[in-house]
């Protein structure tokens, strides 16, 4: 997809992650409409970017309620939406709170699935568009209190492979990231556990996994997106767990080889 006057809607835009997205997408030459909780960082990356700001609790039903329609109506058409907002909580399962499980479940998996879901019918009438779902690494091996985060993120992963098949001869591309340590405040917020943090420096150390610019990410997924890449990961080195992983789905699609994707 060519970028140029595009617009892409981008959650959890005023950090981190988020932020360099917006970044990278508007350098490609796209209008971006940002969305997240923090007004005042919105407004001010939206006025920098040339973009729109949507400050919204994604975490609110009435407010993700019919977001995808009121975006459009303010800002315009999306061609392509980047679900990237994300939360995660450092510790063990039964250290949590059942409301700390469930922002989780519902940031990281519910949300992302619920905008796909207002977005798909709007694209598929305007004839195209794409779709980006922030996963992780952490989807497919998890490190000591992760166990929340990796579930959802797990299932978005999953999610995003399946409405990939059955968005099939549809002008609609769709792109997973898996992406392992960004350096965020997250990140940060997860080391102050120290299994988690003694795992990362593990892991660091060996050079298995290393950590990844946000920067670096961001230009990996537009790049994605202009060239309708099925999964961007980062870094590199995490080539064969990919692969592991989509193994059983390519023997899955070659056994159901013309069944129809949908009615």
């Amino acid at each position: 997809m060519d970028l140029d006057g595009r617009r892409v809607l981008i959650t959890g835009a005023s950090r981190g992650i988020g932020r360099s997205l917006a970044e990278a997408f508007a350098g490609a030459g796209a209008a971006v409409a940002l969305v997240a909780r923090d007004g005042d960082a919105l407004a001010e990356l939206a006025s920098r970017l040339g973009g729109t700001a949507h400050p919204t609790d994604l975490l609110d039903p009435g407010s993700l309620h019919g977001l995808i329609e009121a975006v459009e109506i303010d800002a315009g058409p999306i061609d392509v939406l980047v679900n990237n907002a994300g939360l995660a909580f450092e510790g063990t399962l039964w250290d949590s709170t059942a409301d700390q499980i469930e922002r989780q479940v519902r940031l990281n998996l519910t949300v992302p699935l619920e905008l796909c879901r207002q977005a798909i019918p709007r694209m598929i009438e305007r004839g195209g568009g794409h779709l980006v779902n922030v996963a992780s690494l952490a989807a497919l091996a998890s490190v000591p209190g992760m166990t929340v985060y990796a579930g959802t993120k797990a299932g978005l992963a999953q999610s995003t492979a399946a409405l990939r098949d059955e968005l099939r001869g549809l002008p609609i591309g769709v792109t997973t990231v898996m992406v392992g340590g960004v350096p965020t405040d997250m990140l940060a917020q997860g080391e102050s556990y120290a299994p988690f943090h003694e795992a990362f420096e593990r892991l660091r150390r060996i050079q298995l996994v290393p950590d990844t610019r946000a920067e670096s990410l961001a230009a990996a997924v537009v790049r994605g997106v202009q060239r309708g890449t099925r999964t961007v990961f980062l870094p590199r080195r995490a080539a064969p767990f990919v692969g592991l992983v989509e193994a059983p789905r390519k023997i899955l699609h070659a056994a159901l080889t013309g069944v129809r994707p949908r009615l």
